[in-house]
Parts: C-alpha cells; structure tokens; sequence
C-alpha cells in the first residue's frame, strides 16, 4: 500500500539522523563561519567551548521533524516511481533509470517547503557557539517570526530548491543502479548491496549539493551571527570574490564522510522495514 513507503520512510530517516547529527554540526559551522581553519579545527573548538553537547546542538527538532520530511522523500519517490512505470494500459513495466532520476526529482520537490523552516532553525542552532540568542527550537521560531515575519521562516528556501530538486535524483538513481549491480538476476538484494548502493548514494548526491548547501547555510545565518546577504546571487558573488572558488566546497570532504554510513542506514532500515510492512512487495 502506498501509505506504507511513507512509514518506513518515516522511521529510517529518524534512525540516519541520529547517526550523522555531529558531524553536521561540523559541516554546517565549517560553511556559515569562516573562524574555522579546518575539520580539525573545528571540532576541536566546538569541544573545548562546549563539550560533546555542542555536537549535538540543534538536534532536538530534527528528531521531532525528520520524520515528516523522510516521509515525504521516500514515499513522494516511491508513488512517483510507481506512476511512471505504468503503460498506457495500466500494466507496470520495469522503471528506467530515467523514470528513477525523474523520481527522486519529484520528491526533493515535493519536500522543499517543509524542508526549508525545518532546516533553517536546524542551522541556526547549530551555528550558534552559546545560548544567548536561542534557547531552544520554539524559542528559534518565535525569534525568526518577531524579527522577520512569516518569510523569515523561508530564507534560504530557493537554495533549498536549488539543492534538493536535482540532488535527490542523483540520490535515488546511484542508489538504483549500484543495488542491481551487486544483485543476481531475479535475486533479492542482500544487506551488503543495499548498504554499499547506499552509502555511495549518500556520497554522489553531497558531491553534487556542496556548492549550494554552503550558500544555503550562509543564507540561513545571515542576519543571526552571520554575514547579511541580499540574496542567493549577492551570496554567491561575495562568497567567491572574498573566499575563492573553492569556498563553494566548505565540508564536501566532510560530507562525503558522514554521507556514507548514515545513507548506508538510511536505505537498509528503509528496505528492511519495507519487507517487514509489506512483505509481498
């Protein structure tokens, strides 16, 4: 039943979350803020300053909220899927790597707008070195809203776009494509297949999102501890100008290492828990 992708969905989102959250951390002040000479050096800062804590700053909203947006990602993907390998005649045929891509595009689209206030007050939070502007995710909000109004809560939001529309199609079709290889023909795909098709699908999709997930998380802190930007081109322009090319790569290294095993089991508890709910599948 197409309701059930949603639930699974659901609950492997929840379980990569808490598998990559302080290296996000990491990733996120390493691309916002410009303090920091390195990984390294990040992480030793953040925990000289804040102990194991600061890694995990920001983490309360995700885990109440990432469920909704892993939800809609493999269930928008799994239904889009679904429709686009249909015929004419309402016989389903195997899909292509075209409808795959197609696919995933569809569902980094349709998770866009929930995933922009989401992910703003997530970054906020994790930027903040100290206690003295947020007190918590609520208090974030209530903040964002008095000082900016409603599209406060949307800054950010077309770099979100930008990212995640093309992103999640070369998400899902790696991950396609890498599974079917590792798997005899007519055979289910075994943990190793699903883990590794996984991981590398993690790591293409975040070689591909780097440049605009830096000028996303500049965009977010813009206003709050971070530099003011007028707006994505303004970002973009002044980041290059000031930083050079490479600053559009701020913790890809990073991100291809967390990408790995948090999308490893991500995809595993999703098919695992996919034969569980709908055995027949």
């Amino acid at each position: 039943m197409p309701f059930l992708e949603f639930i699974a969905g659901s609950i492997s989102g929840a379980v990569g979350l808490a598998v990559g959250h302080p290296l996000d951390t990491v990733k996120v002040r390493l691309q916002a803020q410009s303090v920091y000479k390195g990984i390294i050096h990040c992480v030793s800062k953040t925990y000289s300053r804040e102990g194991v804590h600061g890694f995990f700053k920001g983490m309360s909203f995700p885990v109440l909220t990432t469920g909704v947006l892993n939800s809609i990602i493999f269930g928008a993907y799994s239904n889009g899927l679904l429709y686009l390998a249909q015929s004419e005649g309402g016989q389903r045929r195997p899909p292509s790597d075209a409808h795959v891509f197609a696919a995933g595009c569809f569902s980094g689209l349709m998770q866009v707008m929930v995933c922009a206030p989401i992910d703003l007050v997530k970054v906020r939070l994790q930027g903040q070195t100290s206690a003295d502007r947020y007190r918590g995710p609520v208090h974030c909000v209530a903040v964002i809203l008095r000082e900016d109004g409603l599209r406060g809560l949307f800054r950010g939001a077309m770099a979100v776009a930008l990212r995640d529309i093309p992103c999640y199609g070369f998400y899902f079709l790696p991950y396609e494509v890498i599974r079917r290889a590792l798997t005899e023909t007519g055979a289910q795909p075994g943990t190793f297949a699903i883990l590794m098709a996984g991981g590398v699908a993690g790591m293409a999709s975040w070689a591909i999102a780097t440049p605009m997930d830096v000028v996303k998380a500049r965009l977010q802190m813009s206003g709050a501890g971070g530099r003011r930007y007028d707006g994505l081109l303004h970002c973009i322009r002044v980041s290059v100008r000031e930083e050079g090319v490479p600053v559009l790569f701020k913790g890809l290294l990073l991100n291809s290492v967390r990408a790995f095993p948090v999308n490893a089991i991500t995809f595993l508890s999703y098919e695992s828990l996919m034969k569980i709910l709908c055995p027949s599948k």
